[in-house]
């Protein structure tokens, strides 16, 4: 018995070094960038020896790309906890908006931004960050499809496409807004995509078709 809780306990160990090991990459990449990330430097962060990241993850491209399932992990909870309550445009797009907001103050993006800039480097990265993307592109597929259901655009809007986009055009937002370092921009786009948003949500549904029976009665 004493040797199986002694086993356990050392796996929680090194569950409790991977884990630190994944946060100080996450540091490390949003600090320093994927050009200043390396076994050294997310040793340094977080204050413990260079060999653990070899010896737990074996290769430093293996420690990031934990990093980006953690992150994602994380925001996937978020943002099911946030969107799961909507049920009109304006309300999505207002989760939207603190939705990214939160990402942009945390740095998450940023996390997958230098990995997507890294897999010009090493190209080998590439699939496996789109396979960490495609999660969030189905999640806003689903939330899109949700909130138009029942309405003029359940029949129009293609949500995959759709969702793409704004997959793409929120990764692209959160690039330029950490150059600028200037959010007035957002604000602006948010508040012209509210808009439109309360436009079409005030369209009612078409109403269903009734028999010429029906409508004698």
């Amino acid at each position: 018995m004493a040797k199986s809780g002694g086993r356990a306990g050392r796996r929680s160990d090194g569950d409790a070094t991977r884990e630190k090991i994944v946060e100080a990459a996450i540091d490390t990449l949003c600090s320093e960038g994927f050009a200043g990330t390396s076994a050294r430097s997310i040793a340094a962060k977080g204050e413990f020896n260079q060999a653990l990241v070899f010896y737990h993850f074996g290769s430093v491209n293996d420690v990031l790309m934990a990093a980006l399932t953690h992150v994602g992990r994380i925001r996937m909870t978020d943002y099911t906890a946030t969107v799961g309550r909507v049920e009109t445009l304006p309300d999505l797009v207002s989760a939207a908006r603190s939705i990214f907001d939160e990402d942009l103050d945390r740095g998450y993006v940023k996390v997958l931004s230098e990995l997507i800039s890294g897999a010009s480097t090493y190209p080998e990265l590439g699939p496996r960050i789109l396979d960490e993307i495609k999660p969030w592109i189905s999640f806003t597929e689903q939330s899109i499809s949700r909130v138009i259901s029942g309405t003029p655009f359940e029949s129009v809007v293609p949500a995959p496409d759709i969702a793409f986009g704004i997959v793409a055009l929120y990764l692209g937002i959160e690039l330029l807004t950490q150059l600028s370092g200037d959010r007035a921009s957002v604000d602006s786009l948010f508040a012209a995509v509210d808009r439109f948003a309360r436009l079409f949500g005030s369209i009612s549904p078409v109403p269903p078709r009734t028999s010429k029976g029906e409508d004698q009665k």
